[in-house]
């Protein structure tokens, strides 16, 4: 006969998840390291196989990126309406064929379409519909679930480089990265099941009421938090597509100090976990924001000392990795919870634009004005978000006590 404690103590696994959010955490990983972080891991062998210029390869991932905005908001309404699971499913056999028409890309326009079926993946199958799947099925217990999965998916990075720096050089590259992508598939399909029988106990979502979106568009909290994660992602892109030649430039060897990004996201997300009694959210946003602005100048000033690459990739990993986990949970705390998925979706719009632009823009600064013009503008990015923040944390707090 069971009792009422372990009736609570069951109530509790089930709102954390189990192992089926660490299963989600291991497809999330697989799915970023052979979908994401294959073409900055592969770019040099890119070029070097294509003989296409850096501008025409960033246009793939930023038309990847244009056509993941374009969906974020349908996709997020989509797991409103209980289709999370199958997105998350099927979104890495999609995007294993995408890959897999990377690496036979005889022409730009055949590398193009290929990264378009990739974009279309992505949008079901990333972080965003991951969290939205997660605060849909877990509720409250949604933030210790979404720690989780951004501690192993942070790994990703780490995954990808070295295996791009080894399979570059020795077995085609992309094709390797179509294997590790497809690996998602089994992973997501075997949480979904586990966390959708929580609805057969029971337990189900309530869906979201008509016309929440359009309630959070019209207040301005929603469009700073859209400028700022907008303009983090910016920099967080630039500086991640181009770190292999950045840090050459800088005089460091790239495959060490690159591998670093990954544990540095993990180390930053443990340390949250660890202090998240004694600090909130808002304060941890504004940490997290200064570790991306403290990344930016200490990669400028890696020219005097090469080795503070590794400072950039500590700051830079911690800052970003925070990030990760604190934008769904900032947005459901100031935006609210109800329709999360599509409100979601329309602030993911945002950084998303923005990392479709950074392959891009990264490339036309290497041009113009070579790798200073890289490190001034993203810090720039990075000092512009922490202000925006900070102005709308302290309004939000104003209006709390009032």
């Amino acid at each position: 006969m069971a009792t009422a404690g372990s009736g609570a103590q069951g109530r509790g696994r089930a709102e954390g998840g189990g192992a089926a959010v660490w299963l989600l955490a291991l497809g999330q990983t697989l799915v970023y390291a052979g979908s994401y972080y294959a073409f900055p891991a592969l770019l040099p062998d890119l070029e070097a196989a294509t003989g296409w210029s850096k501008a025409t390869l960033a246009l793939g991932p930023s038309l990847a990126f244009l056509i993941m905005a374009s969906l974020t908001v349908v996709t997020g309404r989509l797991v409103d309406r209980g289709f999370g699971g199958e997105m998350l499913v099927w979104g890495p056999v999609l995007a294993s064929l995408g890959v897999a028409g990377m690496a036979l890309a005889g022409s730009p326009a055949v590398w193009l379409a290929a990264w378009a079926l990739v974009g279309v993946a992505q949008a079901g199958c990333l972080y965003e519909t991951c969290f939205a799947f997660l605060t849909r099925r877990l509720g409250g217990g949604a933030r210790a679930a979404i720690t989780r999965v951004t501690l192993v998916a942070g790994f990703a990075g780490t995954l990808a480089f070295p295996l791009g720096h080894w399979v570059g050089e020795r077995l085609g590259g992309l094709a390797v990265f179509v294997g590790v992508t497809l690996l998602a598939m089994p992973c997501n399909l075997w949480a979904v099941q586990s966390l959708r029988r929580r609805e057969r106990a029971g337990v189900a979502p309530v869906p979201a009421p008509p016309g929440v979106l359009a309630v959070a568009l019209r207040r301005p909290a929603f469009w700073a938090l859209v400028a700022c994660f907008g303009l983090i992602w910016l920099n967080h892109g630039v500086l991640i597509t181009y770190v292999l030649e950045l840090f050459a430039d800088r005089g460091a060897g790239p495959a060490m100090a690159a591998a670093c990004i990954g544990p540095s996201q993990v180390a930053g997300r443990l340390l949250f976990m660890l202090g998240e009694a004694r600090v909130g959210n808002a304060r941890a946003m504004l940490i997290a924001l200064g570790g991306v602005v403290a990344a930016s100048a200490v990669l400028w000033l890696a020219g005097l000392a090469p080795a503070l690459v590794f400072g950039f990739a500590l700051a830079q990993g911690a800052g970003a990795g925070l990030m990760s986990i604190l934008r769904p949970v900032l947005i459901a705390e100031i935006l609210g919870r109800e329709g999360f998925g599509a409100i979601s979706g329309a602030v993911a719009m945002s950084p998303i634009l923005a990392s479709a632009v950074a392959p891009a823009l990264g490339a036309w600064m290497l041009v113009a004005g070579g790798p200073v013009a890289v490190y001034a503008a993203c810090l720039a990015m990075a000092l512009t978000g922490w202000t925006i923040a900070a102005l709308l944390l302290r309004f939000r707090a104003g209006e709390e006590r009032g």
